[in-house]
């Protein structure tokens, strides 16, 4: 009888275009966890139509009907539709039922996967459906050379006369690193990588992360469960919170699906008395709405590191009727020394009216094709009240590069983290055009003339190279193919029994019968994810490849010669 109730579960489930896969024949479990927690009220309305649902699922006070979420989700964990990928994780040997991965029914922010690393990227194609697949998440005592320091690969620099070698990293006179760097991979990854040269050294962080909305045309992973969300931004905000000088500063700009989350979860990883506005930009065109106001804002958290003192220059905007800002005439005193400079204008304040979006700005020539980019005056704004020239400003989810154009108008030192290639490329275009004085954005306010340079870098793959290749596969075949590559060069779950998984597994029809996107998955989940990237302190390893030149200066980079 439960078996019957539970296909007559599935085929209601069926009827919501938003959890069935049609083509797959797949249901997506964590976005149907993820819609009971929220009470979704299409849901319970799908719930409440059928008799037998409604009579197990709801009790009834009076004449309201109560969803009992934490049985329906029971009864989805121990009924799951399609257990043949589950039973071949077994026969592989992975591991399965990993307790840190089970729904746990307590305060706000004790999420699942919360005390565990969500290595993976931001990628297109790691989608909700494949949340743990592609975005793997790791227990803490499964951690052991994830967040060692990568070696990195493919140095170059970036002038007014274009492309070259890079032949030394310039350093202060206190020894810190001084370039302005672009850094292609994963960015948790390259966060840890980071901080060996410049814990406690950054200024002021800004991240435009994504921002979870169901957006398939989004090129980023703009679609992870709430749960993964949370996991993904508190593994990056606690590596960042080291980077950040004692009063240094960070920004993070979102929407309304996550920022309120994103408060408490900042509250927490760096106190709630860090928190210093909750500044609202506010577009000029709102989005259009039936049932509701419309939305036409988005919000920045800004915090700093420290509760007691923090770098913060006051920014002045235009009197309502102003044409601009102006500089008083600025005396001496009697004792020589200057006043402090005032401006004809008003204190800045954390009500954002005056910044235009490019919703009504479509021919600006900032645009460079990227969805979700953002007006270079937010940056300066921000990069100007938050740091001084020289100071050191990261951005980790840099995008359009935005933060990188002006930090370097701004003449601070930039480092930016970027894992898409198709955004490294409109990142190196962009911070090019910069270099040669372009007159976009901020330019022609700044009197900006160009100048400047940058250095590019990648963090050295291994494993990912390989997960790179299961993804690219469009047949079991060509995966076959690939099993004795994977065997021989690449690192391997030390679980998985590769003889039995080459010379039966592979060869049976249930196999055969998981169809493609669940066979490259299972793929996946043999490589290691200790092994996704060349650690420096393997740089000689020949195995690796890495060049005499990429090793000297990956010595270079966390000084260590």
């Amino acid at each position: 009888m439960e078996n019957i109730f539970k296909n007559k579960l599935y085929k209601l489930f069926e009827k919501d275009a938003r959890l069935w896969d049609k083509e797959k024949k797949e249901l997506n479990e964590t976005l149907l966890k993820d819609l009971i927690d929220k009470m979704d009220e299409k849901l319970i309305e799908l719930l409440l139509i059928n008799r037998e649902t409604k009579q197990k699922f709801f009790i009834k006070v009076k004449n309201v009907y109560i969803l009992k979420q934490k049985e329906l989700k029971f009864f989805i964990d121990e009924n799951r539709l399609d257990n043949s990928y589950t039973q071949y994780k077994n026969k592989i040997g992975l591991r399965v039922g990993n307790k840190l991965l089970t729904e746990r029914d307590e305060v706000v922010l004790n999420w699942p996967f919360k005390d565990c690393v969500l290595e993976g990227g931001m990628t297109r194609e790691d989608q909700r459906r494949n949340e743990i697949f592609f975005n793997e998440v790791l227990a803490e005592d499964e951690i052991d050379r994830l967040f060692d320091p990568k070696a990195l690969v493919n140095w170059k620099r970036y002038t007014q006369k274009g492309e070259e070698k890079v032949k030394e990293l310039k350093r202060g006179k206190n020894g810190i690193l001084r370039e302005n760097l672009m850094i292609k991979g994963n960015n948790l990854l390259a966060l840890h990588s980071l901080k060996q040269q410049f814990q406690n050294k950054v200024k002021l962080i800004y991240i435009d992360p994504p921002y979870n909305t169901n957006n398939d045309s989004f090129s980023y992973n703009d679609n992870f469960s709430h749960s993964t969300w949370l996991t993904f931004m508190k593994n990056r905000l606690k590596v960042a919170r080291d980077l950040l000088s004692d009063n240094g500063s960070i920004y993070i700009q979102l929407d309304y699906n996550e920022v309120h989350y994103c408060k408490i979860l900042m509250d927490e990883v760096f106190g709630r008395d860090c928190f210093r506005n909750e500044i609202i930009w506010c577009y000029e065109k709102a989005r259009p709405a039936e049932k509701q106001f419309k939305r036409n804002h988005d919000t920045i958290l800004f915090y700093s590191k420290n509760k007691e003192d923090w770098f913060f220059n006051v920014q002045y905007v235009p009197r309502k009727g102003d044409k601009g800002l102006v500089k008083r005439t600025v005396k001496k005193r009697p004792d020589g020394t200057i006043w402090e400079a005032k401006y004809e204008g008003k204190i800045a304040p954390d009500w954002w009216v005056d910044i235009p979006s490019f919703a009504t700005a479509m021919t600006s020539k900032e645009r460079v094709g990227f969805a979700t980019q953002k007006p270079e005056k937010i940056l300066e704004r921000i990069i100007n009240a938050s740091s001084s020239s020289g100071d050191i400003i990261l951005d980790f989810c840099s995008g359009s590069g935005t933060t990188l154009s002006v930090a370097h108008k701004l003449k601070r030192q930039w480092i930016s983290i970027e894992q898409m290639e198709d955004q490294i490329k409109k990142q190196i275009n962009r911070l090019e055009n910069t270099i040669n004085g372009d007159e976009s954005g901020i330019s022609k306010k700044i009197n900006w003339r160009g100048g400047g340079d940058f250095v590019y870098t990648e963090l050295a793959k291994w494993n990912e190279e390989a997960k790179e290749k299961i993804l690219k596969a469009k047949s079991l075949n060509e995966l076959e193919k690939l099993f004795d590559q994977l065997y021989e060069r690449y690192f391997l779950n030390y679980n998985v029994k590769t003889k039995e998984f080459k010379e039966k597994i592979i060869k049976e029809e249930g196999f055969k019968k998981l169809g493609l996107a669940k066979q490259k998955k299972l793929f996946v989940e043999m490589l290691d994810m200790n092994q996704m990237y060349v650690n420096f302190s393997e740089r000689e390893d020949k195995k690796y490849k890495l060049s005499k030149e990429d090793v000297t200066l990956s010595e270079e980079f966390y000084n260590s010669k």
